[in-house]
């Protein structure tokens, strides 16, 4: 019998015949059935019953194996290698067919253990120990995932034990278990018994396998497992040892987010030894190398260290390692290193860096089939890794579709080699469930989710993906409905979010409610209705406020009722509810559905009150959050938070919902016409009152108070919530959530610090200060120093005197220093100082990550000089270096703007810095490095002024003709807004540059015309910018320039040109005027340069200056023509002029030149001549008798001499209101000529010169007796600082 089985298993075996299986086993079975009832004495082996379930077991017939095993062992048979053959298959047979079935996995675990200890008491026998062990690791795989190591720990360790009693020969599968029970205790939190067995394992492993030691070295350096006097002396063993520590110790720091500031310096030591290895010479040590520069540039990455990175990848490409699998590898540190030098503009997602990224994601998924066609895991999980990497910025909700095919090769390539990244995997599942729901494809999501759900070993996602399960499956249910409330709830916002655009807000109010009503039918539409105004009532009060009073009472009534809703409720499905609520807001939010979006995020945030009374949380992240873990420990399962991980979610969950709910606060305040943290404008009263009525004060009022505080605490609510979104992203500790608080609170009250009100802000800048140093910036220290300068300001804005007047400020200079503060102003200048050093400190170039844009150190700067200025605390003749870094480039350029803000701060009637003379400022600045360029020419205007200031023309020169030059290069390649900025401070220099040269004209003619043409620059560089009071300032420079000049018809044609650019751009500027109120100037305190910022000059022009100055440059341009005697061209100049300038007296020089040219035309005036209506009987009689003068025709002159009578013969004499009282003077006699007028031979008769007041004479016969009145020239007023 037993010949014909065992040819039969033979036949099975070599030609996987299932046939020749199932008749031995049917022979085994009939045998065995035989022995026991037919014939006891009939010989037959149960080493046969062994050998059959094996081959089952191979062939894939359990059921088979495991009847034979049954067999054997009731057959009782000799004691032999098959009996423990018989436990391995047996072991086998009931291997746990997932993780969570612990029974199973221990019942398998006890058959492997009944083999080895059979088998270590015998040497002929060892075999099945290392048999057993291989069989157990295969078995053991799916453990190796985290929450389930420390499952293998007893057992792995007792298989190492008797590998070593056994002296198994195959010392690197020894050595391979070892380290993986090495990793099986780290991953379970029992450092101090892996340290006790790195001390055994580490010297065998040296030993015996030591190309495996450089791995365990690398690990124990990681972990701290072995004294660091020992691993340092280990280190010195080799270089590939040195570089292995030097690179786990930085890994070690970075596990404990306390990474050295010099980690620059050590990767770039750590690649400079690598260099050390001659591949070339000794090629034994090309594959060490080779995979030490892997290591060594994936870490640089990490720590974002492109310069190394870089270098590492060139080493690997000058190597020229033919292996494809290492080419491949080499091609997805390339795309790393691309994408890190993306990332902070993608971090901002323009267009061309998100492309950029896309396209860096489809080369690494070709890369990766690569690795899939070579199969080379250890590659394919690399390159997974950064392909899920490089996507994770670009998973937004309008981005991660195309991410689709990149994501599902990485899910599809991991599920096919079975992966042990199961965090990974899920990961890459969920977002993939999101991507397919995104495009309607419901059930390959429900696919991914369960899928993500197997993967979640540690049940991070539980919740989330049960939440999200349920919530597919309801989309799919058709005609039904659910029982539920929380599932009609999710119904009705799924229904909500496939509203298409077209549909009216009304129907996706009507979902979004009905989702509401759902989950609370008690309350929700109370709250609802609280911004109902339909629902308000006035009673019997009619006051003037009345309204504004009762909305603002109902408001406050209907929400308070929702705190009734979940006391009622009690704690029924919250982690539920929680979800469903912030779903709602968020989907009213895009939307558009703004009372609902506040509705629900009120009751979501409701849970969070709940908490935070369960959960006392005190001044101090530590100790908050070991109290809070001792709350979270003695609370039973039915409490409301279950375990870390779910609190953490909720907590993030309740972080976002509170910046909607802010957001959605605002909105309510702007529909009341009011900003963030503003007060609200009584209405204006309309109604009528008797005479002798005396308007209330709104402040007295009760109904107005109401109201204003209703709106007052909106914004304190608002505030709040991020506030407490912050204190959640400490708890957590995640900056992300941090990092959005800050940008909110910053920009929404932007409006605050543009007009100088950080002092308000000071209490929330302060909270959210304190956290940012607890958690960091999150990569965003531009955010960092806005905040410190903002708070820096609000602390300091108080204590800075009003600007003084210079009489003031000379009898301060002259007597007794400032005054110094008293101690509680010195306290909050000092807290605004060390505010400002400690952000200056970290942006100085220590931590290259950390440095900013220059333009953002340079409000610092400013903040940072006037606070020590309030102090009375002198600057050294360092100009601050001993707090700078070692960033030289960025030393220069700080001690330059420290020293100018000196100079800016000096003659204000406070304390006077003793600063450097200007020459070496100017030399200082010329030396530096610019990062910006903008802010260097900003500098350079400002070394213009100095100068200009101090009389010293050649530097005032030189500075304003290279910052012209700088300046002009700068505002095409710039952006809009960057450019108008550039423009503005071109117009300042050369308005400066052209006052100089004033200043110093010395009666030079040809200077003059320098000048006035530096002043034309300055308006058409003002009129680039769009600001009125640049170009206004420049025309009246320019006017004053010209104006010696223009009674020369010579001089007059040459000014033409000029004249006419200049008018037209005051007139696109006047035409296209903008507000710049809410921009933040770089000083909002007064500075001895230019005022508010450096833009708007000395001067503040007034409209009326403005009028006469625009009047008095379009009557030159009429004289220019009447020069050439062209007069349709002087009429044409006339017309324009009537049209640009606004309806005041200005215009009546406009209009008398016109009927006078109209006249002598021959042309029809009436409509001109009735401007002159209001004027007095002598002003109107003149003027026809210039008319007569200058008719064309007899019957014109007759008729202009009747007109001019009959304007005398007009009854009592009306009042006065002639040109003096709207001009100041006549607008012809009050002028002194300035231009020769010509005579009547050459056409110009009756037409005279320009006054210097800007009026146009037009003396002609009648008036040759007339008295020339003072000329009157256009006033430059100055406010000096």
């Amino acid at each position: 019998m037993d010949p014909v089985i065992t040819q039969e298993l033979a036949r099975a075996e070599s030609q996987q015949d299932a046939a020749a299986l199932r008749r031995a086993y049917e022979l085994i079975k009939a045998a065995n059935l035989g022995k026991s009832e037919l014939d006891p004495t009939e010989s037959f082996s149960p080493d046969l019953f062994v050998l059959c379930a094996e081959q089952a077991l191979k062939m894939g017939q359990p059921e088979v194996s495991e009847d034979c095993i049954q067999m054997y062992f009731k057959a009782k048979g000799p004691v032999t290698q098959f009996l423990g053959r018989a436990h391995l298959c047996r072991a086998q047979l009931c291997a746990p067919k997932s993780t969570d079935n612990l029974e199973e996995f221990e019942n398998c675990v006890t058959q492997y253990m009944k083999a080895i200890n059979f088998a270590k008491g015998e040497p002929r026998y060892y075999f099945l120990v290392f048999n057993a062990s291989v069989l157990y690791w295969q078995m053991a795989r799916p453990f190796l995932k985290p929450g389930h190591y420390h499952h293998l720990i007893a057992s792995l360790a007792q298989i190492v034990s008797v590998l070593q009693q056994t002296e198994e020969e195959d010392k690197d599968w020894q050595a391979e278990l070892m380290l993986e029970l090495l990793e099986c205790y780290l991953q379970a939190g029992k450092t101090e018994e892996a340290a006790r067995f790195c001390a055994a394992a580490a010297p065998f492993i040296k030993a015996n396998a030591p190309h495996r030691y450089r791995q365990m070295f690398a690990v124990m350096v990681r972990h701290e497992l072995m004294d660091e006097l020992q691993l340092k002396e280990e280190k010195r063993t080799s270089l590939s040892m040195s570089v292995t520590f030097h690179m786990n110790m930085l890994r070690a720091k970075l596990d404990k987010n306390d990474l050295p500031e010099d980690v620059s310096r050590i990767l770039k030591k750590t690649h400079q030894r690598l260099g050390y290895f001659n591949h070339q010479r000794f090629p034994s040590i090309r594959e060490e190398k080779i995979l030490l520069l892997f290591e060594l540039a994936h870490l640089s990455l990490t720590l974002k260290c492109e310069e190394v990175s870089s270098d590492c990848i060139s080493d690997l490409k000058i190597i020229e390692s033919k292996d494809p699998g290492t080419l491949v590898e080499i091609e997805g540190l390339e795309c790393e290193l691309e994408a890190l030098r993306l990332e902070s503009k993608v971090r901002t997602y323009s267009r061309a860096a998100v492309e950029s990224q896309l396209s860096i994601t489809q080369r690494l998924d070709v890369a990766l089939q690569r690795a899939v066609r070579l199969g080379d895991l250890r590659v394919i999980h690399v390159l997974c890794t950064t392909q899920w990497n490089l996507c994770l910025p670009l998973l937004q909700h309008n981005l991660r579709r195309r991410l689709r095919r990149p994501l599902a090769s990485v899910a599809a390539v991991l599920e096919q080699v079975d992966s042990l990244m199961v965090l990974l995997r899920c990961q890459v599942h969920m977002e993939m469930a999101l991507i397919e729901e995104d495009e309607d494809r419901l059930e390959p999501a429900v696919q991914h989710l369960r899928k993500a759900a197997l993967l979640d070993s540690q049940g991070l996602y539980r919740e989330y993906l049960k939440v999200a399960s349920n919530r597919l499956r309801l989309c799919t249910m058709l005609y039904q409905s659910p029982e539920r409330a929380e599932d009609k709830a999710i119904m009705a916002i799924e229904q909500a979010k496939k509203a298409i655009p077209k549909d009216s807000v009304r129907k996706k109010r009507a979902l979004l409610v009905n989702a509401g009503l759902a989950l609370a039918p008690d309350t929700f539409q109370i709250v609802l209705d609280s911004e109902n105004e339909a629902k308000v009532s006035t009673g019997k009060s009619r006051g003037r406020f009345a309204h504004l009073c009762a909305k603002a009472r109902h408001h406050t009534i209907s929400v308070d009722k929702a705190a009734g809703h979940l006391r009622r409720l009690g704690h029924e499905n919250n982690q539920e509810r929680v979800q469903i609520w912030a779903e709602l807001a968020k989907v009213a939010r895009q939307q558009g559905v703004w009372d609902v979006c506040r509705t629900a995020s009120r009751f979501c945030l409701l849970y969070d009150s709940v908490k935070a009374k369960k959960l006392p949380r005190p001044r101090r992240g530590r100790k908050r959050r070991t109290r809070a873990s001792s709350a979270q420990a003695s609370k039973g399962p039915s409490e409301f938070l279950l375990q870390r991980s779910a609190s953490s979610q909720l907590l993030r969950k309740f972080a976002e919902v509170g910046f909607i709910s802010a957001e959605a606060t605002i909105q309510l305040l702007q529909s009341e016409g009011v900003k963030l943290n503003d007060r609200p404008i009584p209405p204006e009263d309309l109604s009528q009152h008797p005479a002798g009525y005396v308007p209330e004060d709104p402040e007295d009022n009760a109904e107005w108070i109401v109201y204003r505080t209703w709106i007052e605490s909106l914004s304190q609510y608002a505030t709040s919530s991020w506030l407490r979104s912050a204190d959640i992203g400490q708890d957590i500790q995640e900056a992300w959530i941090v990092q959005n608080a800050v940008a909110y609170v910053l920009n929404h009250n932007h409006h605050l610090i543009a007009a100088g009100r950080q002092k308000e802000l000071v209490d929330t800048l302060y909270h959210l200060l304190g956290i940012v140093k607890v958690t960091g910036h999150n990569g965003d220290p531009v955010m960092l120093v806005m905040l410190c300068n903002a708070l820096a300001r609000g602390l300091i804005m108080s204590w800075i005197p009003a600007q003084a007047s210079e009489r003031a400020r000379r009898a301060v200079r002259t007597n007794t220093p400032h005054m110094p503060l008293d101690p509680g102003a010195s306290s909050e200048v000092r807290a605004a100082v060390e505010v400002c050093e400690f952000a200056l400190n970290l942006t100085n170039g220590t931590v290259p990550e950390e440095t900013v844009p220059t333009v953002a150190r340079q409000q610092l700067i400013a903040t940072w000089v006037k606070a020590k200025q309030l102090l009375q605390q002198q600057i050294g003749p360092r100009l601050g270096a001993e707090e700078q870094g070692p960033d030289e480039d960025i030393g220069s350029v700080t001690r330059v703007l420290v020293a100018l803000e000196m100079y800016l701060c000096n003659g204000l009637g406070l304390m006077d810095f003793t600063v450097p003379p200007l020459t070496q400022l100017v030399r200082m600045a010329s030396e530096c490095s610019w990062a910006d360029p903008v802010v260097e020419l900003q500098a350079l205007m400002r070394l213009t002024n100095f100068a200009y200031m101090t009389h010293d023309h050649e530097v005032a020169m030189a500075c304003s003709q290279k910052a012209i030059r700088m300046g002009i290069g700068l505002l095409r390649p710039t952006s809009p807004v960057q450019a108008q900025l550039v423009a503005e401070m071109l117009s300042t220099t050369a308005c400066v540059q052209g006052r100089s040269i004033m200043e110093n004209l010395k009666g030079q003619t040809q200077l003059r015309l320098v000048a006035a043409k530096a002043f034309a620059e300055s308006v058409r560089f003002g009129g680039i910018a769009r600001s009125s009071a640049l170009v206004m300032l420049a025309a009246r420079h320019f006017w004053n320039t010209w104006l010696p000049l223009l009674s020369s018809a010579a001089n007059r044609k040459k000014a033409r040109s000029a004249i006419q650019k200049v008018v037209s751009t005051i007139n696109k500027t006047e035409a296209n005027k903008q507000d710049n109120g809410g921009v933040q100037l770089l000083h909002q305190w007064p500075t001895a340069d230019f005022q508010n910022g450096g833009t708007d000059g000395y001067f503040l022009p007034e409209a009326e200056d403005d009028l006469t100055l625009r009047a008095a440059l379009y009557g030159v341009l009429f004289h220019c023509h009447a020069d050439l005697e062209d007069w349709e061209g002087g009429l044409r100049v006339l017309d324009e002029a009537v049209q640009v300038l606004p309806r005041t007296a200005h215009r009546l020089l406009i209009f008398k030149h016109m009927v006078i040219v109209k006249a002598k035309l021959g042309q029809n005036f009436t409509m001109e001549i009735q401007k002159f209506r209001d004027e007095s009987e002598d002003y109107l009689a003149h003027m026809w008798h210039r008319l007569a003068l200058n008719s064309k025709s007899v019957y014109g002159e007759l008729t202009c001499y009747h007109s001019a009578i009959q304007a005398l013969q007009v009854g009592p004499r009306r009042l006065q209101r002639g040109p003096r009282g709207r001009l100041g003077g006549a607008p012809w006699e009050g002028a002194q000529r300035v231009m020769g007028t010509r005579g009547p031979s050459s056409g110009t008769e009756g037409l005279g010169p320009v006054c210097s007041s800007g009026a146009m004479s037009c003396s002609g016969a009648g008036d040759r007796g007339r008295r020339p009145r003072d000329s009157v020239r256009i006033s430059l007023r100055a406010k000096k600082p």
